[in-house]
């Protein structure tokens, strides 16, 4: 948390000199924290945090003053598992940063750390922000490790993206890890045992000047040593109820490492066992027909399901296609999840899984101003993200798709009859 509140104060340096000073009027806010819905709300934004939000308040002297009446208000989104920033076309012939080979650094995958690989001028993070999403978490998503290494959380600022390195890190302990890991699960288990044990008997310094034959590396072993003290969230990826039902055993034999559920497709028949067990659970909640054997019980229900037990749902979908996280937590509600859940698995619950709700997520005095202003409801997929802030200030509502949009909108200009490939856009 030191190192985020150190990055985060070195982005509103950054920016207060230049920041203007901003009142959000009028709207419905729903602000994620212990104020909750305020019908008619006002939000002061000021050097890139939020100043105070306000019922019926009206804007002081000094503040540039934005008209929300009739819209909603939310705080940015939060992609709670993405590949933002490190893939543009996955299926390129060139470098894709979210797949990696094998590599002398790590036996395990443990030490990969994605920080170094995420491109702010990713021309996805633009198209994602503009369906209200500010921040993300980005990891790789494809390797032939156990471990998928250590993710961070990113924001869809363009500029300094990272404001979390090392926030989690990820395995898969379903069919693909075990694939990964001999082709079974028994061999799976086995081996993330023991990788661990190894990393928690290892001494705190180990010594360059003396031979290393561990499953792990040196570098694997230092992150798996923050995994094991509970500083890192552990992210489980498991379908088969079957599968989750190991996840919830694992926590049991390891009560200080922090796990969170991913995928979990078939969750909902385990829910009151994750439930009392508190692990969270990043879903795709679009899952209804089985996409393979450990799919089988797939269901839109599976959100209020896990919900109704007492679960903590977040949504994400471990893609770069993040932006559809809104319309996949409608659907979510359209099939049984309250509302008001549906919001809070893009920003509140996915904040407090990375450790970052005082920051992102929320709207209250001092956390970041990330802030979106909606049409009408987020969840409805009628209605769009119409002003959207980050780090406190607006950002342009283009893109490169809406770019191309514009471009071919007329494909003929008057006294210009060459084809529209001949014609350059303004």
């Amino acid at each position: 948390m030191k190192k985020l509140a150190v990055v985060l104060a070195s982005l509103t340096l950054a920016t207060s000199a230049l920041a203007n000073n901003y009142a959000i009027v009028g709207g419905k806010v729903h602000t994620m924290g212990s104020k909750g819905t305020i019908e008619k709300g006002t939000v002061l934004i000021k050097d890139g945090r939020i100043e105070s939000v306000l019922a019926n308040g009206t804007a002081p002297q000094g503040y540039e003053v934005i008209n929300a009446a009739g819209k909603v208000v939310t705080p940015g989104f939060i992609g709670a598992l993405t590949s933002l920033g490190l893939v543009e076309v996955s299926s390129s012939s060139g470098v894709v940063d979210s797949s990696i080979e094998k590599t002398p650094i790590s036996n395990t995958g443990a030490a990969l750390d994605v920080q170094y690989a995420i491109n702010p001028d990713s021309s996805l993070l633009a198209i994602t922000r503009l369906e209200g999403m500010t921040s993300a978490a980005t990891a790789i998503n494809s390797s032939h490790y156990l471990f998928g290494g250590l993710g961070a959380i990113i924001s869809l600022s363009g500029q300094s993206p990272v404001l979390k390195s090392a926030a989690f890190m990820t395995i898969d302990v379903g069919s693909e890890g075990a694939e990964n890991a001999g082709g079974s699960r028994a061999a799976l288990w086995v081996m993330l045992d023991k990788v661990l044990q190894e990393a928690e008997n290892a001494s705190s310094t180990l010594s360059a000047e003396k031979p290393w034959y561990g499953l792990n590396t040196r570098s694997d072993v230092d992150a798996l040593k923050r995994v094991l003290k509970g500083e890192v969230p552990l992210f489980m990826r498991a379908d088969r109820a079957a599968d989750i039902r190991q996840v919830i055993s694992f926590k049991d034999r390891h009560p200080n490492i922090k796990v969170v559920l991913v995928h979990g497709v078939e969750a909902w028949r385990v829910a009151d066992q994750l439930a009392k067990a508190s692990i969270p659970v990043v879903i795709d909640p679009e899952y209804n027909l089985p996409g393979g054997f450990d799919q089988m019980g797939a269901t839109l229900s599976n959100a209020a399901r896990l919900h109704d037990a007492g679960v903590q749902v977040a949504i994400g979908m471990d893609t770069h296609n993040i932006r559809l996280a809104a319309q996949h937590a409608g659907n979510a509600v359209a099939n049984g999840l309250p509302h008001q859940a549906g919001l809070e698995a893009l920003t509140s619950i996915p904040a407090g899984i990375f450790g970052v709700d005082n920051d992102i997520g929320i709207l209250k005095p001092g956390s970041f101003a990330d802030i979106v202003i909606w049409s009408g409801d987020p969840l409805e997929v009628t209605e769009a993200a119409e002003t959207v802030f980050v780090g406190g200030e607006p950002i342009e509502m283009e893109s490169r798709q809406t770019k191309l949009r514009d471009r071919y909108l007329s494909l003929r200009k008057e006294g210009n009859n060459k084809p529209s490939q001949y014609q350059r856009s303004e």
